[in-house]
């Protein structure tokens, strides 16, 4: 009986999983600007890359990974933050998170439907590869 248990509730989970990708496909994407990228000569080929990113009302980012370290500072607004296995975070002006190069990032999103936020990152990682890879 625990094992008919476990198939009902994946299967009135997967609905709402699907709905909550779905509202993230839809939502508006965030600008990213790139301030600064920086070789680290201690560390041969790691660099360091650090950007903005504006989320517009209702602004969210899709599932992705960085293969970096990430370290993310709250300029304007209130974000959203989450990792796979792990709660959902808000994050007022002035707080920070963390994620390391092996995470999934789960949810990046405005905390507001009406107003913008805006974040910086700073990301550790292997020089020439991309920030942000796409997770399906």
């Amino acid at each position: 009986m625990p094992y008919l248990k476990k198939i009902l509730f994946a299967a009135c989970l997967l609905p709402a999983l699907l709905l909550t990708r779905a509202a993230s496909a839809a939502a508006p994407s965030p600008a990213v600007t790139a301030l600064l990228t920086q070789a680290l000569s201690d560390y041969p080929g790691k660099e360091v890359l650090m950007i903005t990113v504006d989320y517009p009302p209702g602004g969210a980012d899709p599932v992705h990974r960085h293969d970096a370290h990430g370290f993310i500072y709250v300029l304007e607004g209130s974000i959203v933050m989450g990792l796979q296995g792990g709660k959902e975070q808000l994050l007022n002006v002035g707080q920070t998170f963390y994620e390391g190069p092996a995470d999934i990032h789960t949810v990046g999103r405005n905390a507001s439907a009406t107003k913008p936020a805006r974040f910086l990152v700073l990301l550790i990682k292997e020089k020439d590869k991309p920030a942000v890879i796409p997770v399906n």
